[in-house]
C-alpha cells in the first residue's frame, strides 16, 4: 500500500541538542502507528516538526503527505494543511486552548477556517462532535471557556477539534491523559472508529504500553531522538529485539505479580541529546560492549521487524 506519510532522515536541534536525529517512518491510510518512549525521547517533537510548529528547529530530512513536502511548503500552504489534513491533540490542553474564547467558537473556528460553512452549521457539528467525544450538556458547555472545565473535559475540547473538519492523518500526543480510564476507552474506541470510517491514519504518541496493544498496527520505539526499534505490534510484544524495548515491557505492571514484588527498572536516566556517536542506550544497557561504541544501523531482523542493536540476534 502506497504510504500517506513518509518521513525520511527527520532531523530537529536546539542548539547543540539533537532532539530529533535521523528519524525514518513511513504510514500507511488508515494505519495506526504507535510512538513509544520515555519522556524526553523526542516523540512529541517529531509531532511538532511534522506540524511546522518548531520554527528554525528543523535542521534536515523530509516528510512527504500525499506527494508534498510538508517541510519545503510554504507558510500558506501548510495553514492550508493544518488542521484540515493533518491535525493534532496537543499533549496540554490547558495551553492549547484559548483562555479567552468560549470553547466552542474555538472548535467552530476550526470547521470555518476550512469548510465553507455557515455558523449554524459549523455550530451544530461542534455540538455533534461534543457529543461524540463523551461531554455532558454539549449545548452548556459550548459556551464555556476552558477555566471553567476540568483538564478530562478540556482534552475532550481538544478531541472535537482535531477531529472537526475529518483529516486524513492525526497526530495524538497522550490523546487520553486527563481522562479516567473508562472515558479513554470510549475514546480510543472513537478515534479506532473513524480511522476504519474514512481511513484517517493515526500516530499515537503514548507512554502506556496497554493503549499501544490494544490500537495500533506497528510500533516505533524512541530513546534519545533515535528510533531503535520498529515493528508489527504483536510481533514487538510477543519477541522484542532491543534492549530498551524489553525494559519498557519488563517495567509493566502484571496481574500475576504479588503486590509485595519489586517492579524491574531501567537504570540510569535518557542520554543527553548532544551525545554524537555510538548507542546511545549503552550506559544503561546490560548487554553493552565494546561494540556499542558505534551507532548501530536500524536493520531486520525478522520479517517487518528492525532494531538498532549489535546483539538484537
Amino acid at each position: 500500500m502506497t504510504a500517506l506519510l513518509e518521513v525520511r532522515d527527520l532531523r530537529v536541534a536546539f542548539g547543540a541538542a539533537a532532539a530529533v536525529d535521523g528519524v525514518s517512518f513511513t504510514v500507511a491510510p488508515g494505519e495506526t502507528l504507535g510512538l513509544v518512549g520515555e519522556s524526553g525521547c523526542g516523540k512529541s517533537t517529531t509531532a511538532l516538526a511534522l506540524m511546522r510548529l518548531l520554527h528554525g528547529a528543523v535542521t534536515g530530512g523530509s516528510a512527504h503527505f500525499d506527494g508534498r513536502d510538508l517541510l519545503a511548503l510554504d507558510r500558506p500552504a501548510m495553514r492550508g494543511v493544518r488542521g484540515a489534513e493533518i491535525a493534532m491533540i496537543f499533549q496540554d490542553p490547558g495551553t492549547a486552548l484559548h483562555p479567552l474564547i468560549r470553547v466552542g467558537e474555538q472548535v467552530t473556528e476550526a470547521i470555518r477556517a476550512h469548510q465553507a460553512v455557515s455558523a449554524a452549521v459549523a455550530r451544530a457539528r461542534a455540538l455533534d462532535l461534543f457529543r461524540q467525544v463523551g461531554i455532558a450538556t454539549p449545548e452548556l458547555r459550548l459556551r464555556a471557556y476552558p477555566h471553567q472545565l476540568s483538564g478530562g473535559m478540556c482534552q475532550r475540547v481538544m478531541i472535537a477539534a482535531a477531529i472537526a473538519c475529518s483529516p486524513r492523518l492525526l497526530l495524538a500526543d497522550e490523546p487520553t491523559t486527563a481522562l479516567d480510564v473508562t472515558v479513554q476507552a470510549q475514546i480510543l474506541e472513537l478515534l479506532q472508529t473513524i480511522s476504519r470510517a474514512t481511513g484517517m491514519a493515526v500516530i499515537l504518541i503514548t507512554h502506556d504500553l496497554g493503549v499501544v496493544a490494544g490500537m495500533a498496527d506497528r510500533v516505533a520505539v524512541m530513546y534519545a531522538g533515535r528510533i531503535v526499534e520498529m515493528a508489527p505490534t504483536a510481533a514487538l510484544f510477543a519477541a522484542p529485539a532491543h534492549p530498551y524495548t524489553r525494559g519498557l515491557l519488563g517495567a509493566v505492571p502484571r496481574l500475576d505479580q504479588g503486590w509485595d514484588d519489586e517492579l524491574p527498572i531501567i537504570p540510569g536516566s535518557v542520554a543527553t541529546a548532544i551525545a554524537a556517536s555510538g548507542c546511545r542506550f549503552a550506559p544503561r544497557c546490560p548487554r553493552a560492549d565494546r561494540s556499542c561504541r558505534a551507532t548501530p544501523p536500524l536493520a531486520p531482523v525478522a520479517e517487518g521487524h528492525l532494531a538498532a542493536c549489535w546483539h538484537s540476534g
